[in-house]
């Protein structure tokens, strides 16, 4: 939250994901109240950075959210999705526990917010600049993370002088499916800048990845077994689609059923379709002269429950493609419950996994797992890929602040576990000395 001229704006308003308690609590209660927030500069769609937004509605916000149009389209049905999944979850556990206290659970929000909160967006275009608030104005920059997303920079006026904030929101990779390349950071007074993976570098070039791949689908041809890959809906799944169909174009794989067991998946590819501004040449190319780059005849989008459910009594080889991306909900619960006890099967991971998360307790190699709160013993093999992840790391973030000239005077580090914040700053007072890096915690205020 930046304060100017007894103004607020609040830079993202994502949920928390962690341990199911905390969780609970963190996401419960904001901080602060949404009737005193102005207006939100949100940078992406993904539900930690655009999650509490209907909470702001349901509480008195009534100001402005102003977002790319790509972002705005898919926070619409990101945030639908998430009210969906609120409100099932609440009626199963309220049908379960039978509370003789009439203490039932209740969602975060509704559809009723998320359809309140959508009417209070505002679309822009990468470049534009616009004013959510008096003496502030604020530029979207293209951060090559996912579909729309954005580095937003703020050029703040007050008491006759001006300071530049740039947000990073989440930065991306160079040469990355679909997405043009994160933009150059623009000058900027102060940097808030993410740092999901602040203490590694991905380690992993796109042709060892391109090797791993191809073994799998070897491994699933010979065994006739299925590659379940829990990914987020938004992004992700897209860039693998389009990273598949362009290894069976070059022939250095076969093309085996992929089935996209994801409805919100389905949506959100309909929306890339719609936003072709935001494709690098290649992908515009290929929309421009072969057609639809997400469908191929070993493709099969799954919407309905039924088919969903055939899928776990289907033999291989196949991939199948379910979100959430870090198996905390959704359809991949069901898949992993029926296949990662055979072991011949294969789990592959391509994204980050916070701690605490199912995701996170396949990466560390648990022999039982728990799946819809039952322990579950795991014999299939869990793989993981490095080189596909959509965020930028340790030496890409380093990278941005290194273009930032002259450097800031002020850097803050947000978004990412203690770990990695922290080790971020470490590399950056190490490359800088005497540059000011802090890495603020929960309700710390600083005058700039």
């Amino acid at each position: 939250m930046i304060e100017t001229d007894g103004n607020r704006v609040l830079l993202d308003c994502g949920l928390f994901q962690g341990r199911r308690e905390e969780t609970e609590r963190r996401n419960r209660y904001l901080g602060f109240d949404p009737k005193e927030v102005d207006a939100v500069l949100l940078s992406h769609a993904h539900i930690d950075h655009s999650g509490a937004l209907p909470a702001l509605a349901k509480y008195g916000f009534s100001g402005k959210v102003f977002a790319t149009r790509a972002t705005a389209d898919l926070s619409e049905i990101m945030l639908a999705d998430s009210a969906h999944l609120q409100e099932s979850d609440c009626q199963y556990v309220n049908r379960k526990e039978r509370r003789i206290d009439g203490a039932f659970r209740q969602p975060l929000y509704t559809a009723d917010d998320v359809r309140a909160i959508v009417r209070q967006f505002v679309g822009v275009r990468y470049g534009d600049v616009v004013s959510p608030m008096r003496g502030m104005k604020a530029t979207f920059h293209d951060a090559g993370h996912i579909l729309g997303s954005a580095a937003i920079s703020l050029r703040i006026t007050e008491a006759g002088g001006t300071k530049v904030i740039l947000f990073s929101g989440d930065l991306g990779r160079r040469q990355m499916p679909i997405l043009r390349d994160p933009q150059p950071p623009p000058p900027c007074d102060i940097l808030i800048i993410e740092s999901t993976y602040g203490d590694r570098t991905h380690g992993e070039t796109a042709e060892e990845a391109t090797q791993k791949a191809c073994a799998l689908i070897e491994h699933a041809i010979a065994h006739r077994s299925k590659i379940i890959v829990p990914a987020f809906a938004v992004g992700r799944t897209q860039d693998i689609v389009m990273w598949m169909k362009d290894l069976v174009k070059k022939g250095q794989v076969p093309p085996i059923p992929m089935y996209i067991d994801s409805p919100l998946a389905l949506r959100a590819t309909e929306i890339f379709r719609r936003h072709p501004e935001c494709y690098d040449e290649d992908t515009y190319r290929i929309l421009t002269t072969e057609g639809d780059p997400f469908i191929a005849k070993y493709i099969r989008y799954v919407s309905s429950v039924q088919e969903s459910q055939k899928l776990n009594t289907m033999t291989g080889p196949c991939i199948i493609i379910a979100a959430s991306g870090m198996c905390e909900g959704g359809r991949v619960l069901h898949h992993l419950r029926h296949a990662i006890g055979d072991d011949a099967n294969i789990v592959a991971i391509v994204g980050f996994q916070a701690e605490h998360t199912l995701g996170r307790k396949l990466v560390e190699g648990w022999d039982t797992v728990p799946i819809f709160g039952v322990p579950v013993p795991r014999r299939a093999r869990v793989v993981r890929f490095n080189g596909l992840s959509a965020h930028g790391d340790r030496e890409d973030l380093l990278t941005y602040l290194r273009a930032i000239k002259p450097l800031p005077r002020q850097v803050f580090i947000v978004h990412g576990e203690e770990r990695q914040a922290f080790s971020l700053a470490a590399a950056m007072r190490l490359e800088h000395p005497g540059l000011n890096v802090t890495v603020p915690e929960l309700g710390n205020a600083y005058d700039l």
